[in-house]
């Protein structure tokens, strides 16, 4: 069975989101978490909060045991960019884009 949750509109860039993403594809979800909870980036607390959801979601709605789950699909997709503007010299003004992503993470059980 396949569960997901999905983190919307979280204050990191899709291209730095997906630069951990690759470690943990096809991992189970106990050695995902080891591996984000000693990833230097700071993205990395995002994605272990988006994960430890979708463990929740496959215990609480369908009773799996959250032993039994690794990642069968993590990605991140763009969100809302924030367009902010920063003075520059001449009177002119510099576009400041801040970029938020969408993290969807997808946890299957061993049997499925």
């Amino acid at each position: 069975m396949q569960v997901q949750a999905t983190g919307k509109h979280l204050r990191l860039s899709p291209r730095k989101a997906r630069l951990i993403f690759h470690d943990l594809r096809g991992k189970t979800v106990e050695e995902a978490l080891t591996i984000l909870q000693f990833t230097p980036q700071p993205s990395a607390k995002d994605v272990a909060k988006v994960l430890s959801s979708a463990v929740a979601n496959a215990e609480n709605n369908y009773n799996l045991s959250p032993d039994s789950l690794h990642i069968s699909a993590i990605y991140a997709g763009d969100g809302r960019t924030l367009k902010r503007y920063k003075p520059a010299s001449r009177g002119r003004a510099h576009e400041i884009r801040r970029r938020t992503c969408h993290i969807t993470v997808v946890v299957t059980d061993d049997e499925a």
